[in-house]
């Protein structure tokens, strides 16, 4: 209701994750690139947490796009966490377009092991994607654990990606999941975005979104930061601040959103604003930092999209060294 009044082509705070509005965060660089590096290579075990709302289920959509592009890729994707082995050995296989209607768990893992076997002697690469990992039961963790001992001599046959909040992290240092964690190939971490971060971030939505007026101009600097100071720099809050302001300023025929309408949107949403002193620095202060590392991971996204190839791989694997992952 708000587009034609602020000159949108489309409604850019929508929480629904869409890969056009991937941010090329670092970390979030980084996190993809451990992502696609990790399955690329055949390293076995990825593991990616991160607090609510920091924009994981929207990295895994950038993940399943690029894999879609791949013809040597196959993947099964797993959403739903609280199920029974059972359950779980059958919705991987549906995925995978095999059939478990009426097979026992024995011949479900029999079936899983000829599957990957005939996939991996063609040297093609197979993918179980676990979002919400955190749910998982030790037991199902267990059983992923000894899905991964599905290889030959020489190569991983089904590479695991585990992504969810910290308590994943802390199941894993668990003493009982010991033989899982020491499995761990590669691990990343999300976090929250800066305010230099937060401002490009709501910048590239209105872009994507058509917007005529320059982000500036629809969301002055100190908007921006009333924003930051509210969200402590999430993506989902930052998206539900920045949607609520613009139906609010709209219903205000405001032409600007003001810091005034963002405090009220916060009220309303009972959001409190203390931050950690350490993420309080000015965009001044950051916006060096944040350039340089845009300077060397802004492309990757972009880059990843293209066909794979030695230069492709070699620049993913640099920029997973140069994170120190």
């Amino acid at each position: 209701m708000y587009k034609a009044h602020f000159k949108l082509a489309r409604n850019p705070f929508d929480l629904p994750p869409d890969p056009a509005y991937f941010v090329s965060t670092t970390r979030h660089n980084e996190a993809l690139a451990v992502l696609h590096y990790g399955i690329r290579r055949h390293k076995g075990f990825v593991v990616v947490t991160g607090e609510v709302g920091t924009g994981k289920t929207l990295l895994l959509r950038c993940l399943l796009r690029l894999l879609k592009e791949r013809k040597d890729i196959s993947y099964a994707y797993l959403f739903n966490s609280r199920m029974t082995s059972s359950e779980f050995l059958q919705y991987i296989l549906s995925d995978f377009g095999l059939p478990s209607a009426g097979k026992n768990k024995a011949e479900l893992l029999i079936e899983l092991g000829q599957f990957l076997i005939a996939r991996g002697t063609k040297g093609l690469t197979t993918v179980l994607i676990v979002d919400e990992a955190h749910h998982l039961s030790e037991e199902l963790l267990e059983e992923i654990r000894l899905l991964s001992n599905l290889e030959t001599s020489e190569d991983k046959l089904l590479q695991i990606v585990l992504v969810g909040q910290p308590e994943l992290d802390d199941k894993l240092d668990s003493v009982g999941l010991r033989q899982l964690k020491q499995r761990i190939a590669l691990r990343a971490q999300l976090g929250p975005l800066d305010l230099s971060e937060t401002r490009a971030y709501i910048d590239h939505r209105l872009r994507v979104a058509g917007a005529e007026l320059e982000p500036e101009a629809l969301f002055p600097e100190a908007t921006v930061a009333a924003v930051y100071r509210h969200s402590r720099g999430l993506p989902r809050l930052i998206n539900t601040i920045c949607e609520n302001a613009l139906i609010t300023a709209y219903a205000r025929q405001n032409a600007v959103i003001t810091p005034a309408v963002v405090e009220d949107v916060a009220r309303d949403f009972r959001l409190e604003t203390v931050i950690s002193p350490a993420s309080t620095g000015g965009m001044a202060g950051t916006a060096s930092e944040a350039q340089q590392s845009a300077g060397v991971l802004r492309d990757l996204y972009s880059a990843l999209r293209k066909p794979i190839n030695r230069s492709t791989e070699a620049r993913v694997a640099e920029m997973v060294d140069a994170s120190d992952l």
